[in-house]
């Protein structure tokens, strides 16, 4: 039997944080809502429609808001914004809801990646403390945290900075990339850094180590423009949780939609500097390439490098 619901999203508008829901569906469904997945109210729905288009949503724009969509008898599954509405932010984003080879999906509201936090309103801390963020792990160099120290709300208890040098888009950092004489072999470069140089690796392994505590979540992972530290760990995430590569590849070059309000005005001043502040497949897959030319599967480096709990991962993170 063909599936009613083709595609359905919830979209927040990052100033106003108002809600709503862009479906492509056949037939008729209806829409639920909860401050957690746990707590969605089943009996009323917030919502019905039938078939596509793009639907205001009568809810809370100071909080996180969690829906479970319905069609049919047998179709239904949890929604929530993918990209967050921070104001004072750009690539903000919940893993939650991609779908693994196996089926299963990612939850929703335990982790998230992001760029740099310094410039957060104080509506985008409330909207955080509605996770509620309980841990923030913090990828970038020193110089970077000194220049934009992180707003966080009261909720986080955990801070972890893990300092990974390649991605760094401090000036120096930029300086240093704009003097490479080719910028896209310099991104695949540092991307094959990421997941081979000694003190990247052991990074990650420590960042595994936090996101496998249960204690961690909800969790969110930054650097400054949330695209290459963080990509490249949103990345391992996923595939530890069993989602294919053309899925990974695409939320990381998602990236460069998320970004383009915030580094076209300077890249339209400086069109070499482009590849700097974008994503590219090339970049990552310049790293995946790496990964399995050193260890012949992404899982084995997983398992046997990064130390991670398989098993342990998906059942704190998969539904």
């Amino acid at each position: 039997m063909d599936k009613q619901i083709r595609k359905a999203q919830i979209i927040r508008n990052k100033l106003s944080k108002e809600a709503s829901l862009e479906i492509d569906a056949q037939g008729e469904w209806a829409l639920y809502a909860g401050h957690t997945v746990e707590s969605i109210n089943r009996l009323i729905p917030v919502l019905r429609g039938t078939g596509s288009g793009t639907f205001h949503l009568a809810v809370s724009t100071s909080c996180r808001i969690y829906f479970e969509l319905v069609a049919g008898d047998d179709e239904r599954f949890v929604l929530s914004e993918r990209h967050l509405p921070m104001a004072g932010g750009y690539n903000f984003r919940d893993l939650g809801g991609f779908v693994t080879k196996e089926g299963r999906r990612v939850k929703w509201g335990k982790l998230f990646r992001g760029d740099e936090l310094s410039n957060l309103t104080n509506e985008d801390i409330k909207y955080l403390s509605s996770l509620p963020l309980t841990s923030v792990i913090d990828f970038r160099a020193q110089g970077e945290t000194r220049r934009s120290p992180d707003r966080l709300p009261s909720t986080v208890h955990f801070t972890y900075p893990i300092a990974i040098t390649p991605g760094n888009l401090s000036t120096e950092g930029i300086q240093a990339n704009l003097l490479k004489t080719n910028i896209d072999a310099h991104m695949k470069h540092m991307n094959r850094l990421l997941v081979s140089d000694p003190a990247c690796v052991r990074a990650f392994r420590i960042f595994f180590a936090i996101v496998q505590n249960h204690l961690s979540a909800p969790i969110l992972f930054h650097c400054s423009a949330g695209k290459d530290r963080a990509g490249m760990a949103a990345a391992l995430v996923l595939f530890s949780l069993g989602v294919d590569e053309e899925t990974v590849m695409e939320d990381y070059l998602s990236s460069k939609i998320y970004l383009s309000d915030k580094y076209d005005a300077f890249i339209a001043k400086y069109p070499r500097a482009e590849s700097i502040f974008t994503v590219k497949r090339m970049f990552l897959q310049a790293g995946i390439n790496q990964i399995k030319r050193d260890h012949g599967t992404i899982m084995n480096f997983l398992t046997n490098t990064l130390k991670v709990d398989i098993v342990r991962m998906r059942r704190l993170y998969l539904e």
